[in-house]
């Protein structure tokens, strides 16, 4: 039996046109075809906008709260009878092992219904009146409205959890939304945007562009019909994106970090181990929080480094669609190319090799232990997006969290021990917006508060948080002479 052409995608912008070459989504791992779309021209964003412009101003045409419940509901329940479906499509559009590409998909569908348990529970609040002459015969309240036209702009590492967090909110909120999601792992997205369209939703509230040209993607990002834009990305991109925003457009951007973690000498290691592994090279390192410095106590350092090597030489590398990978490939053989750079870089500058620091292929590298790499290294500096974990011993708690916070971002942290009062002091004083105890700083559910600041970002995720920043509190003040 011949082999099934890939699938393609078409436009998902009503009435639009496209003169650009179709794209085309390639395997990380073997460069092989996964799926072709019809790729954004300039009329094709103009079109959309239009569209999402038109629809918000048309105020009757405004999704009720009851149908935007319904549509998310049947949504979820599409995405959950697909499962194996979108699993394979995550591990080949992007590379995640399997296991992981599932649990993904089955965040996803959970995110989905935390929008309606969100959508069930908001409200506005009442303001105080009768406190004054001025404020006697006065009732104030506020309503939740949507704030307008949403742009989404997301990253390749998660392509269908990071655009549910960014597209179902939107359209839990009320809001028209045009989703651009990474060129290389497009393919979740449109399957999500079709799931939507066959739950009900209107053609129009959640439209699909995938321009080839980045200027198209900034003439998006920036045009003043945008009421929200919400990034997910490199800092380099989404900081210049903001400055270029026009008046009253607001914002929310994702950036990354290089996570520290601490772990004392009182910390009971082989129960944190596996987390810690599992933190630094899920999915091979290419997540904005992934556990990149370790910072160890001096007394166990060698033990603690000993005993990491052992369980990270034992991970499987190869196909990520393989049941039995635990790391699979990176998203492009240039990042195979810088990683190796990095590596080598420290490893010339006297850090210790412990295990990996070869590539294995074009499009994968050996999980890498090192320890105590130069302070100034790039892989002590800069975050590796890679599988790369480095190992720092230190004397005292307080030399472990200044050096956790020399560099510019801020966002997940974690401390390792058995003492209160450590885990305290270093919560008091990491510059961190979240701090793990006891857990890898990849620590996340779906509907807690989610995000860095400093360099790595504005803004806070998590399905309530997005939610609420793409609606605008509007008040109602009514005066009666029987109040």
């Amino acid at each position: 039996m011949a082999d099934q052409p890939p699938e393609h995608f078409p436009l998902l912008v009503p009435g639009a046109t496209t003169s650009a070459e179709d794209g085309v989504v390639r395997s990380p791992f073997d460069g092989s075809t996964v799926a072709t779309f019809a790729a954004a021209d300039a009329s094709t964003i103009e079109t959309a906008l239009q569209t999402a412009d038109r629809l918000f101003r048309n105020r009757d045409s405004w999704l009720t709260p009851a149908q935007r419940i319904a549509i998310l509901r049947a949504t979820a329940n599409l995405l959950e009878r697909d499962i194996g479906p979108l699993s394979l499509g995550i591990a080949n559009e992007g590379g995640k092992p399997l296991a992981d590409a599932r649990a993904e998909a089955l965040r996803a569908v959970d995110s989905v219904r935390a929008c309606v348990d969100v959508l069930r529970t908001q409200h506005g609040t009442e303001i105080p009146m009768r406190l004054n002459d001025a404020s006697m015969h006065h009732l104030a309240v506020t309503t939740l409205e949507p704030a307008g036209p949403v742009v989404a702009i997301s990253a390749f590492n998660h392509p269908l959890n990071l655009i549910i967090h960014q597209v179902a909110t939107a359209i839990a909120a009320g809001c028209p939304v045009i989703a651009k999601p990474a060129e290389r792992t497009p393919v979740a997205c449109f399957r999500f945007a079709k799931a939507l369209r066959d739950a009900g939703l209107p053609e129009g509230w959640c439209q699909v562009v995938v321009p080839t040209d980045v200027s198209l993607a900034e003439k998006l990002a920036t045009d003043p019909r945008v009421a929200f834009l919400t990034f997910i990305g490199s800092a380099k991109v989404g900081w210049m994106l903001r400055s270029k925003l026009p008046p009253g457009t607001r914002c929310s951007l994702e950036h990354g970090g290089a996570a520290p973690v601490i772990v004392a000498e009182d910390a009971d290691v082989q129960s944190v181990l596996p987390n810690l592994v599992k933190g630094a090279f899920y999915h091979a390192g290419q997540v904005c929080v992934s556990v990149q410095r370790i910072f160890v106590h001096r007394t166990i350092a060698v033990d603690f480094a000993l005993a990491i090597t052992e369980r990270v030489r034992a991970l499987q590398v190869g196909d990520p669609v393989d049941p039995a990978t635990d790391v699979g490939p990176l998203i492009a053989p240039r990042e195979i190319e810088r990683v190796d750079e990095w590596v080598q870089e420290a490893v010339d500058g006297g850090a210790e090799l412990l295990c990996g620091g070869t590539r294995l292929s074009d499009t994968t590298y050996a999980p890498t232990v090192l320890y105590e790499p130069p302070s100034t290294a790039r892989v002590s500096t800069q975050e590796i997006f890679g599988p790369v974990v480095c190992i720092y011993p230190f004397d005292e708690l307080d030399e472990a969290i200044a050096r956790a916070n020399a560099l510019p971002f801020s966002f997940q942290s974690a401390v390792c021990t058995r003492s209160l009062d450590t885990a305290l002091r270093a919560y008091r004083r990491l510059d961190a917006v979240a701090v793990m105890v006891n857990q890898s700083t990849t620590f996340r559910v779906d509907w807690m508060p989610f995000g860095g600041a400093r360099s790595s970002g504005l803004g806070m995720g998590g399905i309530p948080y997005s939610m609420r920043d793409m609606q605008l509190e509007k008040l109602l003040v009514i005066r009666s002479s029987e109040l």
